[in-house]
């Protein structure tokens, strides 16, 4: 599966991606903020990251920028089954942040959710990030009253998360008339 954007291309990660995705993601401000990354990332753990198979329903993308050169890896995206519901994530490099990227990304994956059938999905950034939580607001999620403790391997211990999630009122169909964008009836969960 690809998602192109205005800006972005998202694709799925290729074995020979693992030296680009290891040169944008062994950053200790963005391993922190996930439950199943080591700190140091090493690059065994993106070669394992590259040659993991995706799942038709809960897609993963590597976020590229296209320019004239080509593209650049500068982030990651995607839906991961956990817990028996559909949880959503995404990093974006530290020289590029600011940008609007991840929520760019974010609203594209987040349409692709809604044409696959999912209805609700949830994110559960740890507390202490805020840059995610913004994120999450800006692409329609809302905070629960939940806040859960999720282990983070890279911080070694259990840390406070705080829940969002995000409701789709039904399915959709992105492949409408040409040049219409396709926009997610969604609301607060």
């Amino acid at each position: 599966m690809f998602i192109r954007t205005e800006r972005l291309f998202l694709r799925p990660a290729w074995p020979e991606d693992w030296q680009e995705l290891y040169a944008a993601i062994a950053d200790e401000r963005i391993v922190r903020n996930f439950a199943r990354m080591p700190w140091p990332y090493t690059p065994e753990a993106a070669r394992a990251t590259v040659a993991r198979p995706q799942d038709r329903r809960h897609p993963c993308f590597l976020v590229t920028l296209p320019n004239a050169r080509g593209s650049r890896v500068i982030g990651g995206t995607g839906l991961a089954a956990e817990d028996g519901e559909t949880q959503f994530g995404f990093w974006i490099a530290p020289d590029s942040w600011g940008c609007g990227f991840a929520s760019e990304a974010a609203s594209a994956v987040l349409r692709l959710a809604r044409t696959l059938g999912h209805r609700q999905i949830a994110a559960r950034p740890f507390a202490n990030d805020a840059a995610s939580a913004r994120v999450l607001e800006k692409a329609g999620f809302r905070q629960t009253d939940r806040v859960v403790e999720r282990h983070s391997l890279a911080r070694g211990g259990a840390f406070p998360a705080r829940e969002y999630a995000i409701e789709f009122e039904s399915a959709s169909d992105c492949d409408g008339d040409a040049g219409v964008a396709c926009q997610p009836d969604m609301r607060a969960a």
